[in-house]
């Protein structure tokens, strides 16, 4: 099915940020690595949480956060490819690296690897899976190799794209529960995955100031 509105423009004419949704951002003095969830909150659930965790109060983070009833959230899907909110398309442009968090359909517990930028990727999914996590690379329809994908929308044209499965991102919440309300809990998994991600990223970004 494809989505309801082809670009950020059409969506603001039919849903109301602070009623449906909201956009939220920060920006960082000391790294040019963004953080991106542009499906979070009631989207692809778990994203926003994510990438918050793993900006911290280091990177740069942006997250369209969807809080629609259940079951409506998908409504404001925007794909990657025509993602064209100007905040989100300029903090793309200043960063060096990007990283894009995405969800994925699956009943087991994986994390496709996509995007151009294949040193960071691979230094992430080597480290996720040095921790215990599955992953894979992405296939063509998750892959993120797109140039007009936002997250190749950087300084460089290259960036990651993490797509985790639903079960994945379920057991980052405590009782496997990933309603609003419950996805500040988060589980020792949870913990685990942040971690090596950013280890990832430690390790691709080998001078200092560069991320």
């Amino acid at each position: 099915m494809g989505d309801l509105y082809q670009s950020y423009g059409e969506l603001t004419g039919g849903q109301i940020e602070g009623i449906d949704y909201q956009r939220t951002w920060r920006t960082s003095d000391v790294s040019t690595l963004l953080h991106l969830a542009i499906h979070g909150g009631g989207i692809e659930t778990g994203t926003t949480e994510l990438a918050d965790a793993a900006a911290a109060d280091i990177h740069d983070f942006y997250t369209l956060d969807a809080f629609k009833p259940a079951g409506t959230n998908a409504d404001l899907h925007i794909t990657s490819t025509r993602y064209d909110e100007p905040q989100a398309l300029a903090m793309a442009a200043a960063a060096t690296h990007i990283v894009s968090w995405h969800g994925a359909s699956g009943a087991t517990a994986f994390t496709y690897l996509g995007g151009r930028d294949s040193n960071l990727r691979d230094q992430i999914g080597q480290c996720l899976r040095d921790a215990g996590f599955t992953v894979q690379l992405a296939t063509e329809e998750l892959n993120g190799n797109d140039p007009t994908n936002i997250c190749n929308k950087n300084q460089r044209s290259m960036g990651v794209q993490l797509e985790l499965s639903t079960t994945q991102r379920t057991a980052f919440f405590t009782g496997g529960d990933m309603s609003r309300a419950n996805r500040k809990n988060t589980t020792a998994v949870f913990t685990s995955y942040i971690a090596a991600v950013k280890l990832g990223i430690s390790k691709a970004l080998v001078t200092a100031g560069t991320g």
